[in-house]
Parts: structure tokens; C-alpha cells; sequence
């Protein structure tokens, strides 16, 4: 290959995006990835993502989440494949939706009024209507329930291969299983030196995820990384958590970003492996993401049914059917960073995750590649720079 263009690295969620709509515009893209993704390593596994239009943590992702939607229905038109599913989503928050998520307060009131700003087909029920509708779900009568019917579930190793293998018919060189040890401005442009070899191109992404910070530990000096717990429980009665009578779901019931849950239905066609639940752990960031405690214990599993589903989500066995662990990379304001790093513009940091990004993930690799091809050198609307 000739010198590349542009080098990114990491290939994960937005990484793989990235990576293929550079390739389509014609650039010349080497994408180095540490292990063989899709993997189980960073942010990107764990068979569901969320997918909702009308987003609480602020109005202007809604425009980011309808064209990850376009580029999901391109890839799937080109594969063949499915990369997701419309259930619906269930968006409780308890004391009338003033509850915080993501570090936004009034997060469920907030996806009420994304809904109506942007019309997006939507209805707020009532806590008995959610009850005889979704009878797994217990709602209080003080909690505001936003039903979306047209959101759902994306399946992230389907979405990362999917871009992988489009970058590669566009002609992107792509190395898997290989590790970038270094990166360094050089005139006109980037040095990567990783385990196998040196690289040279005009520009460089990193789009690295939990690991991006520790190539630009200044720029992304805000960010930090927190080890998240995946579990799959068994249904008492699997017909009540089927896609089409079971939405997705997420949970805001206390004062801080820490008293919530998410989960799904079964995934069809893999109903044996249980209905998937988390939370969301904040209080104790990782300082090194090679370091996370990749083992889960029953008493996690005991920790998420008693601080957050007993008394809200039936129908769910005590014992976990089996675990995972995830990787978030967070901002204090759940945003998403993408911006040239000071002092080397010819390389461009995209840290897109806090939580809810994947569903955004495919429209800001779209966004990385705009402002590589283009040389753009401020910060698109709706992302914020880098420190």
C-alpha cells in the first residue's frame, strides 16, 4: 500500500465508521486495531445497544441519531444483514421525570420535550397504563413513562463488522491484531509506531475508546474510564420479555446517575442466552483500562436486583445466566468529544461514547471523516473540543 492518507486507530464502534467513510470518499486509510474486533475488549460487545430518537441527554443528538439510522438501513441494504430491531422503548423516570441520568436531571422530561420538539411519534402513558401494557414493568403512580414505538435495539458486532468489511471493499487496509505503542506529529503530517512497524500518513484519528486517553492524556484530561457490568438473567415466562411485547428500557429512579437501569428483551433467534440487564457505575474511575477487573461476582448480580430491579422488573431469575464486563469513556457533561489535538492538528481525537453513544456511533464517524477529508479545523455543532 502507498502511504496511507490517513491512519486510524481503533476500530471499534466509531473507529470502523470512521474508517469506511474515509475509504468511500477516496482516501487512502490504514485502521490499525489492537485485538480482532468485533471484541469483547472495550465499549463496543455484549450483543444490544439502545436506539432511540428523542434523546434526554440533550436536543442536539437527535440529529446525529437520525442519520446513524440512514447509514444502518445503507449497510443493511449492502449485507444484507439486519443490524437491529424496532421493539420500542419504555424511558421511566421517577418524581414526574426530574430524576438525573447521564448527568442530566430531569433526563425522562427531557426525552418528553426532544420528543416534541422534533416530532418524533411518542406517547406518555400512565403508570397503570404501563402496567397492563408491559406487565413485567411496576411503575409508581408518581413516575413520568415515555413509551417510543419506533426505537429499539442494534446489535454492535453486527454494526462494527458490517463497517469493517465496508471499508474493506473501499479499499482500506486494515490491521487487526496488531498495537499502537506511539504516535508523533512529523512535518507534514503523523508517525505510528505499533508492535509490528512504522507508519507514516498525512493525518491520523483516534478513535481508541477507553485507550484514547492515554495518547492524548492532555487533551482528553476530562475523560475518564469506568468498568461497567453486563448480566443476562432467565425470564420466568419467556413470552413476557419477547421483542414486540417487551420494548427496551431504561429506568431513572433516584438522585444521581448511579440509580438507574437498562435492559432488553430477548433477542430472537438467541432467546437461550436470557434477558439482559445493567446499571450504570460511575464513582470509580480506572486509571489504566489495561487493569479493569475483567472478572464479575454473583454478588453484582445481587447488588443490581436489590439497588434497582426488586419492586420494578419482574419475572426475572436471582442467579445470573452469565456476565460481562464493558467499558465506558465518559464526560462530565455526557457528551462526546471530536476535535483536532492542540498542538498537532493534523490529528483528530474522537471520544464519542459517555454512555450512549454507539446508537450515535455510525453519524460521527461520518462527522471524522468530514472534517479529515475537508481540513476542517473547528469543532462540528453538537460536539465539544477537546480540553
Amino acid at each position: 500500500m502507498p502511504r496511507p492518507d490517513v491512519i486510524v486507530i481503533g476500530l471499534g464502534a466509531v473507529g470502523s465508521a470512521a474508517a469506511w467513510q474515509l475509504a468511500r470518499r477516496g482516501l487512502r486509510v490504514l485502521g490499525i486495531d489492537r485485538w480482532h474486533p468485533p471484541h469483547a475488549m472495550g465499549s463496543t460487545h455484549g450483543e444490544t445497544r439502545i436506539t432511540r430518537t428523542a434523546i434526554g441527554e440533550g436536543e442536539q443528538f437527535v440529529p446525529l441519531v437520525r442519520r446513524s439510522d440512514e447509514i444502518w438501513a445503507e449497510l443493511e441494504e449492502v449485507g444484507g444483514e439486519p443490524l437491529g430491531l424496532r421493539c420500542g422503548a419504555l424511558i421511566i423516570g421517577a418524581e414526574g421525570g426530574t430524576t438525573e441520568m447521564h448527568g442530566r436531571p430531569g433526563f425522562v422530561a427531557g426525552t418528553v420535550a426532544a420528543a416534541c420538539s422534533f416530532n418524533v411519534p411518542h406517547e406518555v402513558l400512565t403508570a397503570d397504563e404501563c402496567r397492563r401494557c408491559f406487565p413485567a414493568f411496576h411503575p409508581s403512580d408518581s413516575d413520568l413513562v415515555y413509551y417510543e414505538p419506533g426505537a429499539g435495539m442494534l446489535f454492535p458486532e453486527r454494526c462494527v463488522a458490517a463497517q469493517l468489511q465496508a471499508a474493506r471493499n473501499a479499499g482500506a487496509d486494515l490491521r487487526l491484531g496488531e498495537q499502537v505503542l506511539a504516535q508523533q506529529p512529523i512535518p507534514g503530517g503523523v508517525r505510528v509506531t505499533t508492535d509490528k512497524g512504522v507508519y507514516e500518513a498525512a493525518e491520523a484519528v483516534i478513535a481508541a475508546g477507553a485507550w484514547a486517553p492515554g495518547f492524548a492524556p492532555h487533551a482528553l484530561a476530562r475523560a475518564t474510564v469506568t468498568r461497567q457490568v453486563l448480566h443476562w438473567l432467565q425470564p420466568d415466562d419467556p413470552a413476557l420479555f419477547e421483542a414486540g411485547r417487551c420494548p427496551v428500557y431504561i429506568w431513572a429512579h433516584g438522585a444521581t446517575s448511579d440509580d438507574s437501569f437498562y435492559g432488553f428483551p430477548l433477542v430472537p433467534g438467541a432467546e437461550a442466552n436470557g434477558v439482559k440487564v445493567a446499571d450504570e457505575q460511575f464513582l470509580h474511575p480506572l486509571t489504566d483500562p489495561d487493569l479493569v477487573e475483567r472478572d464479575t461476582t454473583d454478588d453484582e448480580t445481587a447488588a443490581l436486583l436489590a439497588d434497582h430491579l426488586d419492586g420494578r422488573l419482574s419475572g426475572l431469575a436471582r442467579t445470573a445466566l452469565r456476565r460481562a464486563t464493558c467499558l465506558y469513556t465518559s464526560t462530565p457533561d455526557a457528551g462526546f468529544i471530536l476535535d483536532r489535538m492542540p498542538g498537532a492538528d493534523r490529528v483528530t481525537l474522537v471520544s464519542a461514547c459517555s454512555g450512549h453513544g454507539f446508537k450515535h456511533s455510525a453519524a460521527v464517524g461520518e462527522q471524522v471523516a468530514l472534517m479529515v477529508h475537508e481540513g476542517r479545523r473547528s469543532v462540528p455543532d453538537g460536539f465539544s473540543p477537546a480540553a
